[in-house]
């Protein structure tokens, strides 16, 4: 009965939350909404017994995705006319989509076959004797770990190749290299003895000073 009440909670604030998302015409308020939206979910499968993947939801998407576009949406200056007219003129599509997953949902719970009860599905999952991220662990590391080590260097090109895109050289702008740092045989820093209640200038800020010499006076 609880996990029931529980149920209907999240799943409506859940609902509600992410209409809120795009009828909100504040973005930050829309991204606010969307932070919302993940946790409801993430509550959602804590019901389903999966508390990895409930804290992986939080931990990931609201602790990072969320928080990014928070930044972003009030970092940039940006056209909100523009986007606004953007998204009228893709409602179309967004329908069609939208009735797309619709059908789909009706679909699936039409045949009773596929329509299984959610705590089925999770003592199913789950052996005897061991919790959902334990046995999410030894299935990742044994089974699957090839696809799990491609799914890590896919996400790793795909960082550096984000990198390389938008990585711009400046004229005028110092460089670092590498081959020369590794090269290098003597140390960056030199040790200074000042005198008590003196001061000194280090010798490469006393060859770049130019001291300008005073106008004789007419």
């Amino acid at each position: 009965m609880v996990t029931a009440i529980f149920f209907y909670l999240f799943s409506t604030l859940a609902i509600a939350s992410a209409a809120f998302v795009v009828l909100a015409k504040n973005p930050v308020h829309a991204v606010l909404f969307l932070i919302l939206t993940f946790f409801n979910a993430a509550g959602l499968f804590v019901l389903l017994n999966a508390e990895f993947l409930a804290m992986l939801l939080i931990v990931v998407y609201v602790g990072a995705v969320a928080v990014l576009f928070l930044f972003v949406v009030m970092m940039l200056d940006v056209d909100f006319a523009e986007l606004k007219a953007g998204f009228i003129k893709n409602a179309p599509i967004g329908m069609l989509v939208g009735g797309v997953v619709l059908a789909e949902l009706v679909a699936l719970f039409a045949f009773k076959g596929l329509a299984i009860a959610p705590g089925k599905i999770a003592a199913a999952a789950v052996p005897s004797g061991l919790s959902n991220t334990e046995a999410l662990g030894q299935i990742i590391y044994t089974k699957y770990v090839y696809f799990f080590q491609s799914a890590g260097m896919v996400l790793l090109v795909a960082m550096i190749g984000a990198i390389v895109l938008t990585l711009r050289h400046r004229a005028g702008v110092k460089r670092q290299s590498i081959p020369d740092q590794v090269a290098r045989t003597t140390t960056g820093m030199d040790v200074i003895k000042v005198p008590s209640g003196g001061y000194t200038i280090p010798a490469a800020v006393k060859a770049a000073t130019v001291i300008a010499k005073p106008e004789p006076a007419e």
